[in-house]
């Protein structure tokens, strides 16, 4: 079988290339600089070197294709109107090679189809695979456990900061699950048209469920606090950020704090079994240790 990896040293597009290798495959990887893979991964795989944004290089890179996986980076001052490209070479080569399943690394908040800021890129993109003809899973995955390593100093003050209230709960998920998820889909010739599935981890979660459970792993005191958006906005700016891309990283909190409800419900399918307990005893309790 030939399936095609894009970002294939992401956190969940390594993760996917492992299974696959696993299973016996020798996957495809779109990759700009294969010098951040290991000899290991380059021996096991065909490497192609991509740039995602050049349509003519994906087109032949997935030329016979069995299956794609598609995740759009994010990327650019204006990140709507990259996904927007990004969604555009994707159909491109889905349409061109009649590439017959594709597996896209969507988010919860996508089938809004706005007012979920930069996730609303996401739902661009889906409809722009919707219409090539293919067999298409759009992975509608939670808010990724590791996104809190990107606020460390925060967290070794004792502070979970969140956009949403604190106590509102909304699906955690470990990037090891989606891989998992991803990599089945993959493999799998047993699904046809157009499909969602949620990838919702174990339980929803709130700032204060995840403040809590560090308190006991770290025997420290830890928070939820919640930051106002013109806060974010104000601290983004102050980085140098661009307006747009401002925009859309605070517009994805606004639209949780809707009356949304997910299209994908939580059930044995999108339930997926990693803890934030067992990943933040594994990958953050150290990093916090360590600071």
């Amino acid at each position: 079988m030939r399936i095609v990896v894009s970002t294939p040293t992401g956190q969940v597009g390594a993760r996917v290339v492992s299974r696959l290798h696993r299973a016996g495959e020798r996957p495809v990887l779109l990759v700009r600089d294969p010098d951040r893979l290991t000899s290991e991964v380059r021996a096991r795989s065909e490497v192609v070197v991509a740039d995602l944004a050049d349509a003519d290089a994906v087109v032949a890179a997935t030329a016979g294709a069995d299956a794609l996986h598609w995740v759009v980076p994010s990327t650019g001052d204006d990140p709507l109107a990259a996904y927007d490209a990004f969604g555009a070479v994707g159909a491109t080569a889905v349409r061109t090679n009649r590439v017959p399943r594709v597996v896209l690394q969507s988010s919860v908040g996508a089938e809004a189809r706005g007012g979920f800021g930069e996730i609303d890129g996401l739902g661009r993109v889906e409809e722009h695979l919707d219409g090539t003809g293919a067999s298409v899973t759009h992975l509608r995955c939670g808010y990724f456990f590791s996104n809190v390593l990107m606020d460390l100093e925060a967290l070794r003050s004792g502070v979970v900061a969140t956009q949403l209230p604190v106590e509102q709960r909304i699906p955690w998920v470990a990037p090891d699950d989606v891989a998992d998820v991803a990599a089945l889909r993959l493999l799998s010739t047993a699904w046809s048209g157009r499909t969602t599935q949620g990838v919702l981890g174990p339980e929803d979660l709130s700032a204060g469920d995840v403040a809590r459970t560090l308190s006991e792993l770290t025997g420290r005191e830890v928070r939820a606090a919640q930051v106002p958006d013109e806060v974010v906005a104000a601290q983004l700016r102050s980085f140098g950020v661009p307006e747009p891309r401002v925009d859309a990283i605070v517009g994805m909190a606004q639209g949780f704090r809707t009356a949304f409800v997910p299209e994908d419900p939580r059930d044995d399918v999108s339930t997926t079994p990693t803890t934030f307990r067992a990943w933040a005893s594994q990958e953050l309790v150290p990093l916090l240790a360590a600071g």
